[in-house]
């Protein structure tokens, strides 16, 4: 059996008289999908940027491997890969640019980088447009060399942060296989989303949260029953997004 990689305990996190995120706990293990579901302000964006060192919990705490994830500059953090919900992405830089400037701020340089990015590249499908800019690219290939840049310095964990938002059908299908790639690699993933399709598809566990609380934390067993949720989307069209996710 796997061991636990990544532990979360008890988060909390408020925003003035509004608990965005109320005593959260779960865990990964290693080679293992988490899928994060819930609605729109359910707290998953502000347990994602906590997860990843970029917000500091007020209450609880997140080791990855036993080691603990703080605020500010840690070895820790490297060992995790984020692709935020908002792309993160230079226009005016090609795909190639792009993903040497992200690598050099992981420490990169010389023949290892040219290999990641060459590899990173292969990867998301879009060695093609290696010298070709973002700005030319549809929503979904934006989307793929965002996840990409994410997995430039190797890491053990990847948090996706709704990576499908606002792109076709078939964006959603190459950044699934993509996905299902890394799975077989033996990468561990969190995917948030509040598509029960998605969740479906790509998780072998899943947590659902809604108002900043765990509903259910369970294997795939624990799906039907979320499925009846009436926030829950079958359906990932373009959605209207209601409030803003925190």
């Amino acid at each position: 059996m796997s061991s636990v990689l990544l532990s979360v305990e008890n988060l909390v996190k408020s925003y003035g008289a509004r608990r965005a995120v109320d005593g959260v706990s779960f865990r990964v293990l290693g080679g293992q999908t988490v899928g994060l579901l819930g609605p729109n302000g359910a707290g998953k964006s502000t347990i994602v940027a906590m997860l990843c060192g970029l917000l500091r919990p007020d209450g609880g705490r997140v080791t990855l491997a036993g080691e603990p994830i703080a605020v500010g500059t840690s070895h820790v953090k490297r060992r995790i890969g984020l692709v935020p919900q908002e792309l993160a992405l230079y226009e005016d830089l090609s795909a190639r640019e792009n993903l040497r400037l992200f690598g050099a701020l992981y420490g990169l340089k010389g023949a290892p980088l040219t290999g990641r990015i060459d590899h990173v590249l292969g990867l998301v499908n879009l060695t093609d447009r290696a010298r070709d800019k973002p700005a030319t690219f549809s929503g979904g290939m934006k989307r793929r060399l965002n996840i990409a840049a994410a997995l430039l310095h190797d890491p053990e964990l990847l948090i996706l942060d709704e990576p499908t938002v606002g792109v076709d059908p078939q964006s959603r299908n190459a950044i699934f296989d993509t996905l299902e790639a890394l799975q077989a690699q033996g990468r561990a993933l969190i995917y948030t989303s509040h598509y029960m399709e998605e969740v479906e598809r790509l998780a072998d566990h899943i947590v659902i949260v809604d108002h900043g609380k765990v509903l259910a934390d369970d294997s795939p067993a624990a799906k039907p029953a979320a499925s009846t949720s009436p926030w829950c989307s079958r359906t990932p069209a373009r959605s209207a997004r209601g409030s803003p996710p925190v």
